[in-house]
């Protein structure tokens, strides 16, 4: 599953270079945001086959990208996978219950990102 467009949200320009440069080696088509606002304004533009987001970002974070979201573009949520040094957090380990989203702890390993794209790929 190749040629596949992803959008990366994270505030972490290192986490999101080595996550797009992972991601273009895979084969896929990257555009990146560095918090959920900027996120929004790309998704109004463009679709994409999967969202990897991180949970705490300033502005608009993982949560507040997902409940906008879920308002605005309710078929899009099945495409999010969050990306997080955070999920132990309660307040972060309630919503990602709640959503049921995929999750990939901080660090990850290209192996994890692979297996996470695969899935959502293949449910959406």
């Amino acid at each position: 599953m190749t040629g596949k467009r992803i959008l990366v949200v994270d505030d972490d320009q290192w986490v999101v270079a080595i996550l797009a440069d992972m991601l273009i080696a895979d084969g896929h088509e990257v555009d990146t945001a560095s918090n959920g606002l900027q996120a929004l304004n790309r998704l109004e533009r463009r679709s994409y086959d999967v969202i990897m987001c991180d949970l705490r970002m300033p502005e608009l974070d993982g949560q507040g990208l997902y409940r906008e979201l879920e308002r605005w573009r309710p078929e899009v949520l099945r495409r999010i996978v969050f990306v997080t040094g955070s999920a132990g957090d309660p307040a972060n380990e309630t919503f990602l219950k709640e959503t049921r989203a995929p999750v990939i702890i901080k660090p990850f390993r290209m192996e994890d990102i692979q297996r996470v794209v695969r899935e959502v790929l293949r449910t959406t």
